[in-house]
């Protein structure tokens, strides 16, 4: 049977709202994700959270075990340094196809996102989660379907391996990276962007706060994202 128009928009509603509290480490690797806890707080059937759980197991944020549940993904350091050489050949494909070819719109839309990084900075998970965001919103000026595709799971999945594995760092250095990518990016000086790329990924995973020891109570985490995705 098809969802109706609510049905599906709600699913997706439960969807970005888990990815948003995954990505901003709200909800920490290796956090335990009931259904039943996660349906009570966002206003939603079992079936929806199950749904938006599939979804995210296929983006590789959360694990999905026979009789255990739902728990956000736990990638080892192993798993992260092949990430992370994966990520820079492929947005160094990214940069090599942008460089020079941006438009004034493009340009404009780069410019606000970085802006944006730079008045959150005092927040660090609205910090952590715009700094991905830029990497993700190159990939979708490429126009290439595959490496949006593929550039969307690794960056989701990195701030997996950041929470587990990052140090402390300044937001100030991502921000002031991207600027200097776009400046490169629009000169089309193609060597020092892919260079500058290759930098910003290669000192990334030492750029991120650990998250709190202790678990916290799934409803109060995401008692904030159920709001702003106009879920009860």
């Amino acid at each position: 049977m098809a969802k109706t128009a609510d049905g599906g928009g709600r699913s997706q509603a439960v969807h970005r709202a888990l990815k948003r509290a995954i990505l901003e480490q709200a909800l920490p690797p290796g956090s335990k994700l009931p259904e039943d806890s996660i349906g009570e707080r966002l206003g939603v059937s079992r079936t929806l959270v199950r749904e938006a759980l599939v979804r995210l197991s296929e983006e590789g944020l959360v694990e999905l075990r026979r009789n255990r549940g739902a728990t956000v993904a736990r990638p080892t350091l192993d798993e992260g340094h092949s990430l992370f050489r994966t990520r820079m050949a492929l947005e160094r494909l990214v940069v090599e196809t942008l460089s020079g070819k941006l438009s004034r719109e493009q340009v404009d839309m780069l410019s606000a996102h970085i802006d944006a990084e730079e008045k959150a900075r005092a927040s660090h998970a609205t910090s952590v989660r715009l700094a991905g965001e830029f990497h993700t919103l190159l990939a979708q000026l490429t126009g290439n379907a595959s490496l949006i595709r593929y550039i969307n799971e690794l960056v989701a999945r990195s701030s997996l391996i950041l929470a587990l594995y990052g140090r402390p760092h300044s937001s100030e250095c991502a921000v002031s990276e991207h600027r200097d990518l776009l400046t490169r990016l629009i000169d089309d000086d193609i060597e020092a962007a892919v260079a500058l790329m290759t930098h910003h990924l290669d000192s990334v995973t030492t750029r991120a706060l650990l998250p709190e020891e202790g678990d916290r109570n799934i409803k109060d985490v995401l008692a904030v994202y159920a709001t702003a995705e106009g879920l009860n």
